[in-house]
C-alpha cells in the first residue's frame, strides 16, 4: 500500500469516527430533551417543548406530547404543547395524504 494511499485511508477514518461521534451526541441531546418534558422543572420542561417544535414530526412524539398535555398542570406549557402537538398532527396528516 502506498503511502498516499495510506494517508487517505486514516482520513477517511478519521472523517468516520467523527461523524459517528457526532452522531451519539446527536442522540444523546435528543433523548435529554425528551426526558427533560417530564422534569419538575418548569424551564426545563419549556426547554424540552421549544426543542420538539423544531424536530420533525413523528408518532412517537405526537404520542408524547398528548401524554405530556394531559400530565403538565401549567395552562401556559399545556396550550404550547398543543401548539407544537397541532403541527405535527398536521405534518403527519399532511404526509400522508402525499406518499
Amino acid at each position: 500500500m502506498s503511502r498516499r494511499a495510506r494517508r487517505i485511508g486514516l482520513f477517511l477514518l478519521g472523517v468516520g469516527a467523527v461523524a459517528a461521534l457526532g452522531a451519539l451526541i446527536l442522540r444523546d441531546q435528543v433523548v435529554r430533551h425528551q426526558r427533560d418534558l417530564f422534569s419538575s422543572n418548569p424551564v426545563r420542561r419549556l426547554a424540552a417543548l421549544r426543542h420538539l417544535n423544531g424536530e420533525p414530526a413523528s408518532v412517537d412524539a405526537v404520542t408524547v406530547l398528548r401524554d405530556f398535555r394531559a400530565w403538565e398542570p401549567r395552562r401556559l406549557l399545556r396550550n404550547q404543547a398543543a401548539a407544537v402537538l397541532e403541527r405535527m398532527e398536521s405534518e403527519l396528516r399532511h404526509g400522508a395524504r402525499t406518499a
